[in-house]
């Protein structure tokens, strides 16, 4: 018996073609957005993070100080916390209280509004409401 060679060997070109690696890049494209994404909104977050625990103790400091002052001294204000905590910003607001209660405990009331700003435009901001009772006003 004779055993035939075929001549004609299918010569295949080993490799890629140019629609398999459009897939491939389409795919890693996708890929990237996705972490990227993901990156940027982890970032994000440690910052909103990093404001929120800086700013609970600038108000905690600052209410600090204010609640040393004698009640005449109690008057809006506003300001920064200086070069070691460059961007951070506050805000006093003192004002009479706006509810129902009977009127001789209002007299002796002082509502008092916080707010610390930090960032570009203050686009992070904490508010912090206090209320201090003042005796013989």
């Amino acid at each position: 018996m004779k055993i035939f060679h075929n001549t004609l060997k299918n010569k295949k070109k080993k490799g890629f073609t140019l629609l398999e690696v459009m897939v491939a890049m389409a795919i890693m494209a996708i890929t990237l957005v996705a972490l990227l994404d993901s990156e940027s909104a982890s970032i994000s977050r440690a910052c909103e993070a990093k404001f929120t625990t800086s700013a609970s103790f600038l108000a905690q400091k600052k209410m600090a100080e204010i609640e040393t002052l004698k009640p005449e001294d109690l008057s809006s204000d506003s300001g920064d916390f200086g070069d070691d905590y460059p961007g951070y910003s506050w805000e006093l607001t003192i004002e009479n209280p706006s509810f129902d209660s009977p009127p001789d405990v209002l007299d002796h009331l002082k509502q008092m509004d916080l707010t610390i700003n930090w960032g570009e435009d203050e686009q992070y901001s904490y508010n912090l409401i206090q209320y201090r009772f003042i005796p013989g006003q």
